[in-house]
């Protein structure tokens, strides 16, 4: 190929590098973000990426020779004859770098015959004869030093590097093992740090993609889709946090929970059968003095499993049912399956049949499939009206006195076979097939539940989704899906919910005690433990498994659990503020060490520890029978929560871990509110608040509002600045006042001594008392 067939043109940060009959254009969003695209004629909407995010930004292109080079002040990206891509960072550290070589099969010297043999038994033969119906592939080499991150909630470890991953979401009930390539969520953002320098790749598709990094060869790593256009983003930063940040800048950062959302939740499938059951479970938190602040309702509630109805045979007055359990400061939370029955009497349906809402057949008619109805439908949410349809019926279970809505089984879910790739679904006004559709459909069924209750109440919405697709953060909580009550469920845990976090899903949560199998009075006591700081803390189990609530097996386990319940709620404002914070900076609240550590190379593959916040370590206890564990605690001091004793970081202790103990850190010279052991958290502000320093002196922001609307987008928030000093000496400063349910009283927890700050109405300002 020659130089004259190679060029370029420039149009307001759109450059367009034409080669022969193809090209690629790239598209400066900001200094540390690049599109890259190439147009296969297929749908431009991104459900991931809502509106334009696009900056005024310096930047220059040039071509040398064979080279065409877009320079920003963060991101070299250099394009060949060939379209291939390489991206150096600011310092001109090498990124990504395309690999020319040929792709290598693992079986490439087994032969047919014995291939024939190995799969009679059942065992897989990976081949790239076989596997390479893909669209298009991106191939970049792999350097010895480099690590993978991201992809949402996949099994397996925190470091993905040398595992292949499939970006189609997926029902799947069997024990996740980290083999699985694929479960319920499609998030295909990695991050990699190469050489120690952090980069991220955003491959906006929604059909059907791959991952592999490093299983097949490790000479390179391959991403490859399906279908869909070549679409992604090159994502640059000076550190992990930093790329990170773009990425969610890119697709949107958790909106701020209501304050409650951070409490402890209860739920199992089959407690919705019968309304005695139900008060017997709330009854027994409030015998145990045990803190709760929702219920979870199962398909149970609803009459034959029919969406927006409520089984008046077991729950007679609904309403009433739902503002006494209120009233006892619990809430109800109900559950919303996609699959409408099919049903002549049943509104819903005939609604939808009639407006032309449900997804169609080729031919027209609607496509059926079963699910917990029995035979049913299911809602187009590709179609913007089919979600406004969707959201305007929530109002049925929010005027019934449900805090918020829970949506499963929209992968989504069938039992009579897989949806076909062909059935119709819109694409918002355009057709369009389950092929595209598939992994937003999750994500369209969270964006359409989050805006039927937001218009519903005007409060923050609290939606739960199963499946979900980039960007779906903006709409719903998530959890990890049906895991059970194994050791590895636990283990895996942790890696999983550090993925969502850096993949965007700050509030996310697991299972607690798992799922589906038998849990025990080991494993419940562990595992709530180590969940202690997920954003979502929630208990959840199925019908056919022995029970799993506090008090299950006897009074060790229930004063354990009663004990770390309560030690939640202390750091339920400094979570709350932790929440504030990501709204601001598209950082998570529960993190991979390797996020604030990257230098550090003993945390990059840490799959048993995590962070919350900057100043937070947790080591939960995964391993059945045991009763000591090594910590690693990285650089800096570190303070025991438990015992006050200081630790010098980048080293390894070896810590005492009863059942009864959790080892949390933190980090030393830290100021963190420490909230009330409370029941339930109240509607109403708190009149006090204390802050307790870790170390010898520190300041702390934090952050208040009225936590349950959107006034605080209007400036009705207070944020407080809060000081200590090595010498004792401290200050509270209400740096700003927006809302006036600001503390009554300040206490700052010093290591030998209390300070009680008062607030002055006349002066508006905190005075120290004498």
């Amino acid at each position: 190929m020659t130089t004259d067939s190679f060029d370029f043109t420039d149009n307001n940060q759109r450059v367009q590098v034409v080669s022969a009959n193809k090209s690629l254009t790239f598209s400066v969003v900001k200094p540390e973000i690049v599109q890259v695209f190439q147009d296969y004629g297929k749908s431009t909407h991104s459900y991931a990426v809502e509106g334009d995010k696009t900056v005024a930004t310096k930047y220059a292109v040039a071509k040398d020779g064979d080279v065409i080079t877009i320079k920003t002040d963060a991101l070299t990206v250099k394009v060949d004859p060939q379209l291939h891509v390489d991206v150096y960072d600011q310092d001109n550290q090498p990124l990504v770098i395309h690999y020319n070589g040929q792709r290598e099969s693992i079986n490439q010297n087994i032969d047919a015959a014995h291939k024939k043999i190995v799969r009679s038994e059942g065992h897989e033969v990976a081949a790239i004869d076989e596997a390479s119906n893909t669209y298009y592939e991106v191939l970049n080499q792999l350097d010895d030093d480099e690590q993978f991150y991201g992809l949402g909630g996949k099994t397996g470890f925190l470091n993905k590097r040398g595992y292949e991953y499939d970006n189609w979401n997926t029902d799947e009930p069997r024990p996740h093992i980290e083999s699985f390539t694929h479960l319920y969520k499609s998030i295909p953002v990695l991050f990699g740090l190469k050489q120690g320098h952090p980069y991220g790749l955003f491959f906006d598709n929604t059909y059907r993609s791959h991952f592999d990094l490093g299983k097949e060869s490790d000479k390179y790593y391959v991403y490859s889709a399906d279908d869909g256009n070549l679409n992604y983003y090159i994502l640059g930063g000076r550190t992990l946090k930093d790329v990170v940040a773009n990425y969610t800048y890119l697709t949107g950062v958790v909106p701020l929970p209501q304050r409650w959302m951070l409490g402890y939740q209860q739920s199992r499938w089959g407690y919705s059968m019968d309304q005695s059951r139900v008060e017997e479970i709330v009854d027994k938190f409030e015998q145990y003095h045990l803190p709760l602040e929702a219920i979870h309702f199962d398909i149970d509630y609803m009459k034959g499993y029919r969406v927006f109805t409520w089984d008046t045979d077991k729950f007679a007055d609904p309403k009433a049912f739902l503002t006494s359990l209120r009233k006892r400061g619990v809430r109800v939370i109900p559950i919303l399956d996609p699959g409408v029955k099919q049903d002549d009497d049943y509104d819903i349906y005939q609604e939808g049949l009639k407006k032309g809402y449900f997804a169609k057949n080729k031919d027209g008619s609607v496509y059926i499939n079963r699910v917990w109805p029995g035979q049913s439908a299911f809602p187009d949410f590709g179609n913007p009206e089919v979600r406004q349809w969707w959201g305007k019926h929530c109002k049925f279970l929010l005027d019934k006195g449900a805090a918020g809505i829970w949506t499963d089984m929209n992968e989504p879910a069938t039992f009579d076979g897989d949806m076909p790739d062909d059935v119709v679904m819109s694409d918002e006004n355009q057709a369009s097939t389950s092929k595209m559709m598939h992994n937003v459909y999750g994500h369209n069924m969270a964006k359409a539940t989050y805006n039927g209750i937001k218009d519903a109440t005007g409060k923050r919405p609290y939606v739960i989704t199963r499946a979900a697709y980039a960007g779906t953060q903006k709409y719903s909580t998530v959890w990890t899906g049906d895991n059970q009550s194994l050791w590895h469920h636990l283990q895996m845990s942790i890696p999983q919910l550090c993925n969502l976090g850096m993949s965007g899903f700050s509030y996310t949560g697991t299972d607690i005690g798992g799922f589906s199998a038998d849990t025990t009075a080991e494993l419940l006591t562990r595992w709530v433990e180590a969940a202690l700081f997920s954003p979502l803390f929630r208990n959840h189990s199925a019908l056919q498994v022995r029970n799993q609530e506090p008090w299950v097996f006897g009074k060790q386990v229930l004063d354990i659990y009663r004990k770390f319940l309560n030690l939640r709620y202390r750091f339920i404002p400094y979570l709350y503020d932790c929440f504030h914070n990501e709204t601001q900076d598209g950082l998570p609240v529960m993190r991979a060490l390797v996020l604030n550590y990257p230098d550090d190379k003993t945390v990059r593959n840490m799959n048993d520890e995590y962070m919350v916040g900057d100043n937070i370590l947790v080591a939960p206890i995964v391993q059945q029978g045991q009763t000591a564990r090594a910590v690693y605690l990285p650089e800096g001091q570190w303070i025991a929560l438990d015992t006050g004793v200081e630790y010098d970081g980048k080293t390894t202790i070896l810590a005492d871990v009863p059942i009864d103990k959790l080892p949390i850190f933190i980090k030393k010279n830290t100021l963190m509110p420490w909230g009330k052991e409370v029941e339930h958290l109240s509607d109403q502000p708190d009149t006090t608040m204390t802050f307790r320093l870790f170390g010898d002196a520190a300041t702390y922001t934090h952050y208040q509002d009225d936590g349950v609307d959107f006034k605080y987008q209007d400036g009705e928030y207070n944020e407080y600045t809060v000081k200590t000093s090595v010498a004792g000496d401290c200050s509270v400063n209400l740096a700003h006042h927006g809302y006036d349910g600001q503390y009554k009283t300040i206490n700052v927890q010093l290591n030998d001594k209390v300070m009680i700050f008062k607030y002055d109405d006349k002066t508006a300002k905190y005075v120290a008392e004498k």
